[in-house]
């Protein structure tokens, strides 16, 4: 029996050192972040990885055009409102969310999911909580990282999605209850 342990016991500090290798790799080419706004009332917190261009063709290339992606790297990206909002005019509950689009030429899919904590590709369309199309634009400049950002507005907030020369724009305001 003491042997059994044993063999346990060295089989998951070998798994563990496994991963924490692996975190390590991927964590250091596509790095995690916070993105967070507090004003007005209204708190969002979104947790992400930000991965690099590369010299790579981003949209319509690395990240199709049409498909779900995961809107960053690694684990799925997690989104938390404090307070029930208002996106792109759609009402949205308080609460922690998954955060995937559909990018495309003409503008994107936002999509908040009820699923957190998943590696990010995996993605089960059964849990969506609200989908809604949000504008895009030409950045002027290259961004060679991915990055989540926050614009103030009187009611709330816009939630910039940018890499490459792309950048969605996703409308969040605050909703009375």
């Amino acid at each position: 029996m003491k042997r059994i342990l044993i063999i346990i016991g060295v089989i998951a500090v070998v798994l563990l050192a496994g991963y924490l290798t692996l975190r390590g790799i991927t964590k250091s080419k596509s790095p995690e972040a916070v993105a967070q706004v507090n004003q007005n009332g209204l708190s969002i917190r979104v947790d992400y990885c930000q991965p690099y261009k590369k010299g790579r063709k981003i949209f319509g290339g690395l990240v199709p055009y049409g498909q779900v992606w995961r809107t960053g790297a690694n684990e799925a990206t997690v989104i938390d409102f404090d307070q029930d909002v208002f996106v792109a005019g759609q009402p949205l509950a308080e609460g922690k969310y998954s955060l995937w689009t559909i990018p495309s030429q003409g503008g994107w899919i936002a999509i908040f999911n009820r699923e957190t904590g998943q590696w990010g590709t995996n993605y089960d369309q059964t849990k969506d909580a609200l989908r809604v199309p949000v504008p895009v634009r030409t950045r002027s400049r290259v961004a060679e990282q991915f990055y989540i950002s926050f614009v103030p507005d009187n009611e709330g907030t816009d939630m910039v999605l940018a890499w490459d020369k792309t950048e969605a724009v996703v409308p969040i305001r605050k909703r009375d209850k």
